[in-house]
Formats: structure tokens, C-alpha cells, sequence
């Protein structure tokens, strides 16, 4: 039987993947065309696009090789998330799989086309590109590993590594 952190990883992706893609179906029928929309004065605007690249819109003429990234990332993830035993990286590696599936999910189906898909971007901050949920998840599960491997894991044990995974038969 698998570590109860293996359950909470892949029910953190599926969280994940199901906000991620609601909100995107959200902003594309409510913003799509739209002018931007204050939400909290000048410092959070709901502004629709469409980004053919990664992060911030670096490499928007690289759309396939992001769709291939997120399914190789995706992959290493899953089998990562088998090994888990601690519940704070079941839940970081849980927010970064949701996000790689998430925005693969957008590569696949959303216009242009398969695997050129573009990913819905559509929470703006000053002086900030434009992002979504996803992007909120990644930055906390990053957050979640850097302060886990800087601040809170202990010395690696014979049961476990710093990393909150089994460690492999050598």
C-alpha cells in the first residue's frame, strides 16, 4: 500500500487542474474581449490573454516544445509522487503536477491547435505580467520544496531523505 502522501499529492494536482481549468473557462467566456476590469483599485485588474509561451510570455514561438516540457514534466512528477512520504512535498510536487497538466491541458485543446495551444492568462498586478491560478500554484509549491530543503527538513535518516521521498535501492 502507498504512503497516504501519495493520495494527497495526486488529490492536490486534481485540485489544482480542476481551479486552474475553471477559472481559464471562466475568463475566456466572461473577459475574452473585453476591456480590462478593476478589481481592487490600480492593484488587481482582470485582463484576458492568450500566451503562446511560458512564464511572463518568454518563447512564444516554442509553444510544441513547452507541450512536450509539461508531459516529460508531468511524468517524472507522477513517479516522484509514489515515493512520497512527507505530507508538505505531497502537497508542493501536488501544485506543480496540477500546474504541468493544467497548462498542458491548455496546449492540447485551446486555440490555435494541438499542442500549440495557447494558455489563458488573465489576473494582472502593476508592472507585473499577466498570469493565472496556475501560476499562483507553481510559485507556492517552489516556495513550499525551498523552504522545506532550506529551513525545515532535518538530517537525512536511514527511513527517509531530506527530500520527504523513500530513498531507492542502491
Amino acid at each position: 500500500m502507498k504512503h497516504p502522501a501519495v493520495l494527497v499529492a495526486w488529490a492536490t494536482a486534481a485540485a489544482v487542474i480542476i481551479i486552474d481549468q475553471v477559472t481559464k473557462a471562466w475568463a475566456v467566456a466572461a473577459l475574452e474581449g473585453q476591456p480590462d476590469r478593476q478589481i481592487i483599485g490600480d492593484l488587481l485588474r482582470l485582463s484576458f490573454v492568450r500566451n503562446p509561451g511560458a512564464a511572463f510570455g518568454l518563447g512564444g514561438g516554442a509553444t510544441i516544445v513547452f507541450s512536450l516540457v509539461a508531459i516529460a514534466v508531468a511524468v517524472v512528477l507522477v513517479r516522484m509522487s509514489t515515493r512520497l512520504v512527507s505530507m508538505w512535498w505531497a502537497v508542493a510536487l501536488g501544485l506543480m503536477l496540477g500546474v504541468a497538466l493544467g497548462n498542458f491541458i491548455d496546449r492540447l485543446f485551446r486555440e490555435p491547435g494541438a499542442l500549440q495551444g495557447h494558455v489563458v492568462d488573465f489576473l494582472r498586478l502593476p508592472n507585473f505580467p499577466v498570469f493565472n491560478v496556475a501560476d499562483i500554484a507553481i510559485d507556492l509549491g517552489v516556495f513550499m520544496l525551498f523552504v522545506d530543503i532550506f529551513f525545515l527538513s532535518p538530517d537525512e535518516d536511514e527511513e527517509t531523505s531530506s527530500e520527504g521521498l523513500t530513498p531507492t535501492a542502491a
